[in-house]
């Protein structure tokens, strides 16, 4: 069953500062922490997701390799022995107040920062062993080369903005709180453009088609999210651009299913291979393997290749390091009888019949056994 986002369990998007961040964890702790939900297991499991969440989202380390694979890039690192000393509900009420009421957040606003963009990228089973670089042509907005993004003519420049002074917000007094907004004539930069550059009409982006090169590494899973930074859109006013995130989808295999680093197929035996035994090729991703297989195998036996599946998702390990970790490949026999016999075929095999009499095989004998005291 795969995980919720992290992000979305705390209730805020993908640009959170640290601050907003603990705060919303801050909020929610309190909410469902055990000390104020006694005996409420529903509660108690709440608050350890939303502690696993901010374990991992307030550790930078850890944010950045969630952000760039999700759940595979920090396997291991939300466990209840990383959270630490959570407190008890005093605790986070007295936090979450001090961050309420605790100093203001002045200075005037930088622009709007650009949107983040997703794009889709279907990849081999071969990706999945040895990595890819593909280039994507990604359609995207870019600041504006000839006023170098500030949406204001060249030799003219912004104005500081008149009705917020400069600041990017106006404050409004609603009762016992005091509120900021950003500023309806600048959209919070706190300047304005009196003189529009031509080519992006003010703006300080235009309408562009990118060729970005990505890393794909190898091991990773259906879902896996690359996030390359300042990929995305361009920002508004001077703001910076937001993030691409690349989500990896992986082509079915005609001949292999994938069961986390291990890798599965059939493989069709001649009957007579299967029973005197013999030496049966094994297709892999690398190319076909020749192996042996005992007289006497049956249909559903399981042959094993030690280390011929795919590697884990370990980006930061080396090409030898990740061959040594690499998965199992599973060939599940299958004994293949023939559809069409001659006249000489037939009579050799009603000649086998006739001389095996009433021979029973071990498989047949289990069978009966088991047939025999289900009915008894």
């Amino acid at each position: 069953m795969s995980k919720r986002d992290y992000y979305e369990i705390l209730g805020v998007d993908r640009q959170v500062s640290e601050g907003d961040l603990k705060k919303s964890y801050r909020k929610l702790a309190m909410e469902f922490h055990p000390d104020r939900n006694p005996g409420d297991s529903v509660a108690e499991d709440k608050f350890k997701v939303l502690s696993e969440a901010y374990a991992v989202l307030s550790d930078a380390q850890k944010r950045q390799a969630y952000d760039q694979y999700g759940h595979a890039g920090v396997s291991g690192a939300g466990g209840a022995q990383d959270f630490g000393d959570l407190g008890g509900f005093a605790d986070i009420f007295g936090d979450l107040f001090g961050d309420m009421f605790g100093g203001s957040r002045g200075g005037r606003g930088r622009g709007q920062r650009g949107a983040d963009l997703r794009y889709n990228l279907e990849i081999d089973l071969d990706d999945v062993l040895n990595g890819t670089k593909p280039s994507l042509d990604i359609p995207k907005t870019k600041a504006c080369d000839t006023c170098e993004g500030s949406g204001a003519r060249p030799g003219t420049s912004r104005k500081r903005c008149g009705r917020c002074e400069g600041r990017g917000q106006l404050a409004f007094q609603q009762g016992f709180f005091r509120v900021n907004r950003p500023c309806d004539a600048c959209h919070g930069a706190g300047e304005v453009i009196e003189e529009h550059c031509r080519d992006c009409r003010g703006a300080g982006r235009v309408e562009t088609v990118q060729s970005i090169q990505v890393s794909v590494p190898p091991g990773v899973e259906e879902g896996s999210r690359l996030r390359l930074t300042g990929e995305g859109e361009a920002g508004l006013s001077g703001g910076g651009p937001g993030d691409l995130y690349v989500v990896l989808s992986i082509k079915a295999h005609p001949l292999f299913e994938r069961e986390g680093t291990d890798l599965h197929c059939e493989i069709p035996v001649p009957f007579v291979t299967a029973a005197l035994g013999g030496e049966i090729e094994v297709p892999t991703l690398e190319g076909k393997v020749k192996t042996s297989i005992p007289e006497g195998t049956q249909s559903g036996k399981m042959l094993r290749l030690r280390g011929k599946g795919l590697p884990p998702l370990e980006p930061r390990l080396s090409t030898e390091q990740l061959k040594k970790m690499r998965g199992n490949f599973y060939a599940r026999i299958f004994v293949e009888v023939p559809s069409k016999l001659n006249e000489r075929q037939r009579a050799l095999l009603e000649q086998f019949a006739a001389e095996s009499g009433t021979e029973v095989s071990p498989a047949t004998s289990g069978f009966l056994d088991r047939l025999k005291d289900f009915f008894d």
